[in-house]
């Protein structure tokens, strides 16, 4: 998200680090490259000098920090100790394309004294003015614990651990104590907006929320919560503000998850060996999955994996899913011109270091066949410059699903981008036509901007993707859906008995005329559709933003349309105006509109229809 496009791409060189050998049964020595893991996986222990991490971590910070749209992909993980002091903190500052994890089975197993954070960029003035969050994309932080501490910084910086992050970021996992943890960056010049954001299975202190547009936290734990501009969702989350005088504040709270499996994960064993931990799913979950100890579910030894690197052909890939292995994409770019097919239940598919598969001769990317407990994590999926039918499908369409509700096929931050690095073009982006499939983040993106060469205007016939999420199948829960951008309908729900908690999409900033949006004789199309025939749905927690920047006089009828049926229930949605264009309606024909007499105030529906 941007309410301005971003043109420039920074070029940089990083020295590459030295690779040390290590074996399929031991984890990757000490701040190695990863061996087999891939040289851009680098593994810390405790036993290194903090000046040494430090180094090491602040020279990809600086060649990543502005690097939004570089093909550079890294992953640091930490075996299980403790780093840092109270004399020499280990200040963590995380760019694009970059994930920070501990190798723990529990959390409490990595210890950092010291802080992790994400500051504003400042675009203009040579770097002091249009200071924001907006396009802090693509980065990741997981199971470890931070003890804050500030030694070294400035007062305001003292104040707080800073995470100023927009779309594609996902905290999971995590053990914070000390200050404060503050979702955005208050210590630079204005405007210090933001558009987040995600967290999970996370014990937390005071969040300061700030300018986050929209934010959802599941299955947590809280000591304290402020502020919010617009839709802020808690599901299942100890400590939750209760919702009171919707929309101020602006809280939509459930005591319950409805459907919840947390991510697969590395872990270092007692015997020093690498083992992916799968958690179960579980049902009307809340707090933490770790609080009695390792998160219930299933070890398997990497040994199981095939562990891919960017240039391994498709057909070894998918010769090892054959063979009955999961597969792990070490970090980089991988071109994708047939299928990556998954055909047996509970093959986990586990990207590292925002691993990122891109379309090549319109192929599919990823084909996951109608077959339950199938994993996708930590995987980006591109457009390429051939129009491909859809970059990841779930079941065949019109297939006879065999979906699990007790072992839900899941995909957790799993991305998408159409333009953006280049250009891009597809039909649909993610397809889901199995049954009880769970979507736990995601953010479905056709690039507002990019550094392929375009106008706003050229984009709109370059850059092109229809549609962003399609759910054809029955008892499907989204858990924070952010799709935006797409060209007719962003979000189209054709199954019966779906949830969503937490929705956040914009409308195309760049449809050149009217003709152009229109949807037969309405203007525009929905930025959330549930299907005419659906008799059941619950939506939680949404919002549709217009910003038609070129041409401020287009108009879309309604943010949401939906079926007029008992069971179609909307709990807390709004559409806003970003500063052009006009969504005429919030749902159906109800709600005033989001015109430019009210750029930033939106338009609320507590719910529909009326109680």
């Amino acid at each position: 998200m941007s309410t301005r496009p971003l043109r420039r791409r920074l070029a940089f060189g990083l020295a590459a680090l030295a690779a040390v050998a290590a074996t399929a049964s031991a984890a990757p020595a000490a701040g190695s490259t990863g061996g087999w893991l891939g040289p851009n996986v680098t593994v810390f222990t405790p036993d290194m000098p903090v000046s040494q991490i430090q180094a090491t971590l602040d020279a990809v910070h600086a060649a990543q920090v502005d690097a939004e749209m570089t093909t550079d992909r890294y992953a640091f993980l930490f075996q299980p100790g403790v780093y840092g002091t109270a004399e020499q903190p280990l200040q963590i500052k995380v760019g694009y394309y970059t994930e920070i994890a501990g190798l723990g089975a529990s959390p409490s197993d990595v210890v950092i004294n010291g802080k992790v954070e994400v500051y504003n960029r400042c675009l203009a003035d040579g770097g002091t003015g249009n200071c924001l969050a907006l396009v802090n994309f693509w980065r990741t932080l997981s199971n470890l614990s931070l003890s804050i501490d500030s030694a070294g910084q400035d007062g305001c910086r003292a104040s707080a651990d800073f995470w100023a992050v927009s779309q594609a970021v996902s905290m999971r996992r995590l053990n914070i104590s000390g200050a404060n943890l503050s979702l955005m960056d208050y210590c630079t010049a204005g405007p210090q907006y933001a558009s987040g954001g995600f967290i999970a299975d996370s014990r937390l202190p005071f969040v300061v929320n700030g300018s986050q547009q929209q934010w959802l936290i599941r299955d947590s734990e809280v000591a304290g919560w402020s502020n919010g501009v617009w839709n802020q969702v808690f599901s299942g989350v100890v400590g939750a503000p209760a919702e009171a005088g919707f929309p101020d504040p602006p809280y939509t709270t459930l005591a319950a998850t409805p459907v919840s499996r947390e991510k697969p994960y590395l872990f270092t064993d007692s015997r020093g060996r690498l083992q992916v931990r799968v958690p179960a799913a579980r049902t009307n979950s809340s707090g933490i999955s770790w609080a009695d100890g390792i998160t219930p579910g299933r070890t398997t030894s990497l040994k199981n994996f095939f562990v891919a690197r960017p240039g391994d052909s498709v057909k070894e890939i998918n010769n090892a899913l054959a063979r009955g292995q999961n597969l792990l994409l070490t970090p980089g770019v991988y071109d994708i011109a047939r299928s990556i097919e998954i055909k047996r239940p509970g093959t986990v598919v586990l990207g590292l270091g925002h691993a990122t598969l891109t379309a090549v001769d319109g192929a599919i990317p990823l084909d996951v066949a109608d077959v339950p407990g199938v994993i996708v994590a930590g995987v980006t999926i591109d457009a390429g410059l051939t129009e491909s039918p859809v970059l990841l499908r779930v079941g065949k369409p019109h297939g006879h699903s065999k979906g699990s509700a007790a072992d839900p096929t899941t995909l957790s931050d799993v991305y998408f981008r159409v333009g953006g690095p280049h250009v891009g073009k597809t039909d649909t982006a993610l397809e889901v036509n199995s049954d009880h499939v769970l979507i736990d983040h995601t953010w479905v993106w056709r690039g507002d901007h990019g550094v392929e060469g375009f106008t706003d205007t050229e984009r709109w016939n370059t850059n092109t993707g229809r549609y962003g999420a399609v759910i054809n199948g029955d008892d499907v829960t989204a858990t924070g859906l952010f799709v935006e951008h797409f060209q007719r309908y962003n979000t189209v729900w054709n199954g019966e008995r779906g949830t969503t908690i937490l929705y956040q999409n914009e409308l195309p900033y760049d449809p050149p005329t009217q003709a152009d949006w229109m949807n037969g004789t309405v203007e525009g199309y929905a930025g959330y559709k549930v299907g005419d025939h659906v008799r059941t749905h619950n939506l939680y927690g949404a919002g549709v933003y217009v910003f038609n920047q070129n041409n401020p006089s287009i108009h879309t009828e309604n943010g949401f349309e939906v079926p007029d049926r008992p069971g179609v229930r909307l709990h807390h949605i709004m559409t806003v105006n970003l500063s052009a264009g006009t969504i005429d309606h919030v749902v159906n024909g109800v709600g005033g509109p989001a015109d430019t007499t009210r750029i930033g105030q939106p338009v609320f529906i507590t719910d529909y229809p009326t109680p």
